[in-house]
C-alpha cells in the first residue's frame, strides 16, 4: 500500500487531518468537492513534504477512448499551471477515476476498463514532472489502487468504502459544518432540459419556435434591441415575483416541478430568447443578493430546464446566471455544476469561462458585484436625467432622449455594459490581476464541478452553431 499523509486546510490555524493510504483518501474525496462525483476524472495537486491537498480540477470522462490521452494532457495542464497562477508548482498530485457499472457489469470490470485512462493520466503527469502518488478508481462502493501492486491490502476485488459518517474525515466534516449533497448527477438533474419525450416539451418547442421568429430579428436591430431588453426584464420582474409569492417546499423534485407550473410555456420562451443578448443578461444577472437571490436563482433553473430539444444551447444563458447567483451567495460547488453545464452545452460561452475561471481562481464575488452594482446605479442615474429633462420642455426632451439612445448603443457595443467586462475588471482590482480563461479543459483548480467536452464534440457542437447561425433558429446576440 501506498502510505501517504495529506492534510485538508489551508492554514495552520484550521484543523488538519491526515489521511493514510487509499481507503482513506477515498473516502475523503467527496468532502473535498460537496458532493459524489461521478463519471468523472478528479486530479487533486499536494503540496511540500505533508502532501497538503491544494487545487483540483474535475472532468467527465470522455466517451470515446481516443479523447482519453489530449484530455489528460489539458487536465495535467490545467491543475499544475492552476496552481503555479496561485504561487505554488504541485510536489504531486492524487488522480479518482469515478463510474457506477453499466447494466450487466462489476465494479472490478469498470477498474480494469478504466486502467488505460488512469495510465494516461499519470503519464501526463509525469511528462510535467509532477508525479502521482495515487490513482483510485471508485466504482459500485467499492476502490481499487493502480499504483498498489500488494493484493494483502488492495485485493483484486477491490475494497470496500468506509460506512457514510464513520470515518475521521467525516468526523472533521461534520465539526466544520461541511455537507456532502448527494451525487454530481443528482446536482445536474434540475439544470438539465426536459428530456423531448416529457409531457410539456412538445409545448415549449413550440413557444420558443414562435418566440425565435418573433424576438432574433429585433434584437438584431439596434433599435429593437432597446425595447426587448426592457420587455424581457419586465417579465422576469413578472415571473420574480410570482415565484417569491409560492415559498418553495422540502422535497427537491417537488419543488422543481412547481417553479415549472408558475411559469407559462411563452413566457418561458420570451425570457429564454431575451437573454440572448448580452447586454439584456446582464441586466439580468444583478439580481444576485439579498431577497432577489433565492427567487432568482429558482428562476434560471426553471428556464434551463426549458430549453429543449434544439434549444438546448441556449440553456448557456440562464445556467451562466444560475452559477453566477449561487456563487455570490457563497455556494460554490452549485456555482462551479452550473457553470460546467454551461459551459458543456457552448464552450465558446465567454461569460460563463471567466465566471467558472474566478470561481476557481478565488477571486471575492464582490468584486464584480460592485461593479454590477455600479452599472446599476449609472443606469438609473441616466433614467433619472431622462426623465428631468422630459418634464423640462419637449426641445430638451428630444436632446436627451437622442443622447441616452447614444448612451445605450455604445455601452451595448462597448466592453463596459457587459458582465464580461465587469468581470474583467474586478479581476483587475485585485491582487490576483485580471482573470484568465484556460483554452482547453474548463476544469476547476480549485474543486471543479464542471464537465468539459472532449475534442470530438466540441467540433460537433461548433459545426452545429455555424449551420444554425447561418440560417437556422437559435440565433443569438453577443455572449
Amino acid at each position: 500500500m501506498n502510505k501517504h499523509r495529506d492534510t485538508t486546510g489551508p492554514t495552520d490555524d484550521q484543523q488538519q487531518i491526515t489521511l493514510r493510504g487509499p481507503a482513506e483518501l477515498a473516502d475523503a474525496l467527496p468532502y473535498m468537492m460537496g458532493y459524489h462525483p461521478t463519471d468523472s476524472i478528479v486530479m487533486v495537486a499536494l503540496h511540500g513534504d505533508r502532501g497538503r491537498f491544494g487545487g483540483r480540477v474535475r472532468l467527465g470522462i470522455p466517451r470515446s477512448v481516443r479523447e482519453w490521452s489530449p484530455v489528460a494532457e489539458q487536465l495535467a495542464e490545467c491543475l499544475v499551471e492552476g496552481c503555479e497562477r496561485r504561487g505554488s508548482r504541485p510536489d504531486g498530485i492524487v488522480v479518482f477515476v469515478c463510474h457506477d457499472p453499466a447494466e450487466g457489469e462489476t465494479g472490478r470490470q469498470v477498474m480494469e476498463r478504466l486502467r488505460p485512462l488512469a495510465q494516461r493520466l499519470r503519464t501526463a503527469c509525469g511528462t510535467l514532472d509532477v508525479p502521482v502518488y495515487e490513482a483510485l478508481c471508485i466504482s459500485d462502493g467499492r476502490f481499487w489502487s493502480y499504483c498498489c501492486p500488494d493484493t494483502r491490502c488492495c485485493p483484486p476485488e477491490g475494497n470496500p468504502l468506509a460506512l457514510p459518517g464513520t470515518s475521521v474525515m467525516a468526523a472533521a466534516a461534520a465539526y466544520a459544518g461541511i455537507q456532502v449533497r448527494g451525487s454530481l448527477r443528482e446536482m445536474e438533474r434540475p439544470l438539465r432540459p426536459w428530456p423531448l419525450e416529457a409531457a410539456g416539451s412538445a409545448g415549449q418547442v413550440r413557444a420558443l419556435d414562435a418566440a425565435n421568429a418573433a424576438l432574433v430579428p429585433r434584437i438584431l436591430g439596434l433599435e429593437g434591441r432597446d425595447v426587448v431588453c426592457a420587455e424581457t426584464i419586465r417579465r422576469a420582474e413578472e415571473l420574480l415575483r410570482r415565484l417569491t409569492g409560492s415559498p418553495r417546499i422540502g422535497d427537491a423534485v417537488l419543488a422543481d416541478a412547481q417553479d415549472d407550473a408558475l411559469i407559462g410555456d411563452d413566457e418561458a420562451a420570451a425570457v429564454i430568447l431575451g437573454l440572448q443578448d448580452r447586454q439584456t443578461r446582464d441586466r439580468a444577472a444583478e439580481w444576485m443578493e439579498g431577497e432577489e437571490a433565492a427567487p432568482a436563482l429558482r428562476l434560471w433553473r426553471a428556464l434551463a430546464r426549458r430549453c429543449v430539444g434544439a434549444y438546448a444551447e441556449h440553456s448557456a444563458a440562464p445556467l451562466t446566471l444560475a452559477g453566477w447567483v449561487a456563487w455570490s451567495t457563497g455556494d460554490e460547488p452549485a456555482a462551479r455544476v452550473a457553470l460546467g453545464i454551461a459551459l458543456e452545452v457552448d464552450p465558446e460561452y465567454v461569460f460563463a469561462r471567466l465566471l467558472h475561471q474566478a470561481c476557481n481562481e478565488g477571486l471575492d464575488p464582490e468584486s464584480l458585484r460592485r461593479c454590477l452594482r455600479e452599472e446599476r446605479d449609472a443606469r438609473t442615474a441616466a433614467e433619472a436625467r431622462a426623465a428631468s429633462g422630459a418634464a423640462a420642455g419637449p426641445g430638451t426632451r428630444t436632446r436627451t432622449r437622442g443622447a441616452g439612445a447614444r448612451a445605450a448603443r455604445t455601452r451595448a457595443a462597448g466592453a463596459g455594459a457587459s458582465g464580461s467586462s465587469a468581470l474583467r475588471a474586478a479581476g483587475r482590482r485585485t491582487k490576483r490581476g485580471p482573470v484568465r480563461a484556460h483554452p482547453g479543459a474548463t476544469g476547476d483548480t480549485r474543486g471543479s464541478a464542471s464537465r468539459a467536452a472532449g475534442p470530438a464534440e466540441v467540433s460537433a457542437r461548433a459545426r452545429s452553431r455555424a449551420a444554425r447561425r447561418g440560417g437556422g433558429r437559435g440565433s443569438r446576440s453577443g455572449r
